[in-house]
């Protein structure tokens, strides 16, 4: 969480999270629920923690996508193939 000042109080804004930070909370509530020790509305809270984890991940993977085709038009990066 980033604090901005705000007329004599703060104001939480919230920090972009990393594809990596997003893959261990999604780890970590899967786990919970696997471990079936949950009450029902704790694995209805976790999988729909977890739907919104999905999500932000399915962005940043169509942002990164996104930035290597406008690379790759551009000519930036080239591509060789190597012989395994």
């Amino acid at each position: 969480m980033i604090a901005f000042k705000n007329f004599g109080g703060l104001i939480m804004g919230k920090k972009k999270e990393s594809y990596e930070d997003l893959v261990n909370k999604l780890e970590f509530i899967i786990k919970q629920m696997e471990d079936g020790e949950l009450s029902l509305e704790s694995s209805i809270k976790n999988y729909e923690d977890g739907i919104n984890i999905c999500n932000k991940i399915y962005k940043l993977l169509n942002e990164a996508e996104g930035k290597i085709k406008v690379l790759t038009e551009r000519g930036e990066i080239n591509f060789i193939e190597v012989d395994e």
